[in-house]
């Protein structure tokens, strides 16, 4: 599907829809609890169900229905042993988490992914769970296939590959016989994240302790039984947030986002500070943020916490006056497209200077570029990012493969025209 932009967004209030990264922890908390688990979660996404439907495939009762999911336990019966086969879409996150959490229980799954995922790496936590009781196929292949059971024991994962990592095995090793640790070696990027997940773990009262010498280490004792508090609730996303505060930076009238907890675990919750950074007029209370354009000026930007932000920073970029540079985000490379290439391509198509560097952009920004087609690659966030720049292109925007967006925001489009009074359309 190719969509193109004939006006881009007017101004007006949206509310932010349900994090997905908390979305997929408080659903994974709630099918290893004790009883039955409500998680309000208003919106869906191609990654959101993906986790779910591997969760049912786990032998988890999952029901969508009055704006939530009602998540029944799996059962930890002989049935376990059983081979399962779970899809996992292009869901990093599905993947990377449920595999340790299958290794606790000692189940034998075969991973099917699609898109880019199989080649995403898995190094650091396969070799950790081979060399702790699991045997895994080989890499790089679909379906991925797990046996074995994984032991409790001693950890060791780098902090700059990926978060995902560490909290696959913070919600699996809770469940083992034996005291575990995990030793973070290097730096920790993305650390916000794995602070979502320590928030999600402490809900159902699994008990982590971290200790910071000589190295970072989190403590989990054995045995821990996950305890549903009934009713959990998915708090509004400010990754995709993002994408419209950023539309208000751009635009020519400003857009109220509300949902939004200023006080949130997620590190994209910069966003407010950068675009003040930026030159962009923005205020927030306790529960909305409020953005209006201004003159924006080029900046220098760390995304060593906020990697998912970088596309939308980028748009903001090119219609800011000066040079921006983003540093810390190599990984970039490894997500559902080499997001630092296809920004760069993706932009420049619609007129931006964007360049590449080894770890991130250096874009060089213009008062107005001149519009045109552009990919999206399959990747949801550089066609968000497209839309959102086409605030400041003189002519229409077609986005090729729009579509994308599916994997976590289905409404963006419906959103963009209805709510903020944008004019797109099929093509």
């Amino acid at each position: 599907m190719n969509i193109r932009i004939v006006k881009p967004v007017q101004g007006g209030t949206i509310g932010a829809i349900a994090s997905k990264s908390v979305a997929h922890r408080l659903l994974i908390c709630a099918s290893l609890a004790d009883n039955e688990t409500f998680v309000r979660c208003q919106e869906r996404s191609h990654d959101i169900d993906a986790t779910a439907h591997c969760l049912e495939s786990l032998g988890s009762g999952i029901r969508y229905e009055d704006g939530g999911f009602f998540v029944t336990p799996i059962k930890k019966t002989k049935d376990l042993e059983k081979e399962r086969s779970l899809n996992c879409g292009e869901s990093g996150s599905t993947l990377r988490f449920l595999l340790p959490v299958c290794g606790a229980l000692g189940m034998n799954v075969k991973f099917n992914m699609k898109g880019r995922l199989p080649a995403r790496p898995l190094t650091g936590l396969y070799e950790e769970m081979t060399s702790n009781g699991c045997t895994l196929s080989e890499q790089g292949r679909s379906p991925l296939v797990l046996g074995g059971k994984l032991k409790s024991g001693n950890y060791y994962l780098p902090g700059n590959i990926s978060s995902q990592f560490i909290s696959g095995l913070l919600f699996a090793l809770p469940l083992l016989e034996g005291y575990s640790t995990i030793s973070i070696t290097g730096k920790i990027e993305s650390r916000p994240y794995v602070d979502m997940t320590l928030d999600a773990l402490r809900l159902f009262r699994i008990n982590v302790h971290e200790e910071e010498k000589p190295r970072l280490t989190f403590c989990i004792t054995g045995n821990q039984t996950y305890r549903s508090p009934k009713t959990v609730q998915t708090e509004g996303d400010w990754s995709n947030a993002a994408f419209w505060l950023c539309a208000g930076a751009i635009g020519t009238t400003g857009i109220i986002c509300t949902g939004l907890n200023k006080d949130s675990r997620q590190g994209d919750r910069a966003i407010v500070e950068l675009l003040k950074k930026f030159g962009a007029r923005v205020s927030a209370d306790s529960g909305a943020v409020t953005v209006f354009p201004n003159e924006l000026k080029g900046i220098e930007i760390d995304a060593e916490n906020t990697p998912d932000l970088v596309p939308v920073l980028a748009a903001v970029a090119s219609a800011a006056q000066g040079k921006t540079v983003i540093r810390g985000a190599g990984r970039l490379r490894l997500k559902e497209s080499d997001r630092l290439r296809t920004i760069a391509a993706s932009l420049s198509a619609l007129g931006a200077d964007v360049k590449e560097t080894d770890d991130g952009l250096v874009i060089n920004g213009k008062k107005k570029l001149q519009g045109g087609v552009t990919k999206s690659f399959g990747d949801h966030r550089i066609a968000m990012a497209a839309a959102v720049l086409s605030g400041a292109c003189l002519n229409p925007v077609t986005i090729q493969n729009a579509e994308a967006v599916n994997k976590s925001y289905p409404a963006f489009f419906s959103d963009f025209h209805v709510t903020l009074g944008g004019v797109c359309e099929k093509e």
